[in-house]
């Protein structure tokens, strides 16, 4: 299949095929420093992970115990949608907390203005040039999503020291991820996908309220999600529509 290449974290990648199920499965397998075997499936497909001194007969066996769950999350993969680009322009709507909001255009110094109120939300997008309608649509989301988040997080973390007092809130940073709504760090803090601001509000919740129980278990264990449904007890429902949050979310 083709010489090892670095990734940019120096682990050697190939690209290699197995039949599961009587199925060709293309995977691109990884070596690193790691010491246990892994697979991860996203929009790129599969990538299995092993330790440096693992065989090939290893890596397919792991597969091969598994095959019912990668072909199924594989065949879920292929029939997500990709949404079209979206050209950025006066008048257009976008999802903001899973409800519509208008964007504006008018002449000004490449800032923002959000128009709240019962039954509409508008950005007002305040332009030098109209080629700069895409990056400052950007900054107004991403400001938008950071104050949000900060005061859901708050929330979270507030629910949680009623179990666990010890915990501090973390500090938080969006992210840019294709593929992670979140994570969680001891040492950086909590990162969210600045693309949630898209989603419902009670979407967005399970995810914080995912990545808060991760201050106390750093794993997904059965304690684990038990401290996610005492954070949320419906994230089962919000944990399954975030598979479809790629028909919701634009793309710009």
């Amino acid at each position: 299949m083709g010489s090892p290449w670095p990734d940019s974290r120096g682990a050697a990648v190939e690209q290699r095929s197995i039949v599961l199920r009587g199925e060709e499965v293309v995977f691109t397998l990884r070596r690193s420093a790691r010491r246990t075997l892994g697979m991860q499936i996203d929009r790129r497909g599969l990538t299995v992970s092993i330790p440096q001194r693992a065989s090939l007969r290893e890596a397919e066996g792991f597969m091969a115990e598994r095959a019912d769950w990668i072909l199924e999350k594989l065949a879920e993969w292929s029939k997500r949608s990709v949404p079209e680009k979206r050209l950025v322009e006066d008048g257009m709507s976008i999802p903001v907390l899973g409800e519509p909001c208008v964007v504006r255009w008018t002449a000004g110094a490449n800032r923002t203005h959000w128009v709240e109120g019962y039954e509409r939300r508008e950005l007002h997008l305040h332009l030098r040039r109209h080629a700069d309608a895409p990056r400052v649509l950007l900054r107004g989301l991403q400001d938008y999503a950071l104050e949000y988040f900060a005061g859901r997080l708050d929330e979270y973390v507030w629910l949680l020291q009623r179990h666990v007092p010890e915990v501090k809130r973390p500090p938080l940073y969006l992210s840019n991820a294709r593929t992670r709504w979140g994570s969680c760090s001891k040492l950086s803090g909590i990162r969210l996908n600045w693309r949630l601001i898209h989603l419902p509000r009670h979407q967005i919740d399970y995810v914080v309220a995912h990545e808060v129980a991760h201050l106390v278990e750093m794993n997904h264990s059965q304690r684990f999600w038990r401290l996610v449904a005492t954070l949320k007890p419906d994230y089962e429902r919000d944990e399954a529509a975030l598979k479809q949050a790629n028909r919701i979310i634009p793309q710009f």
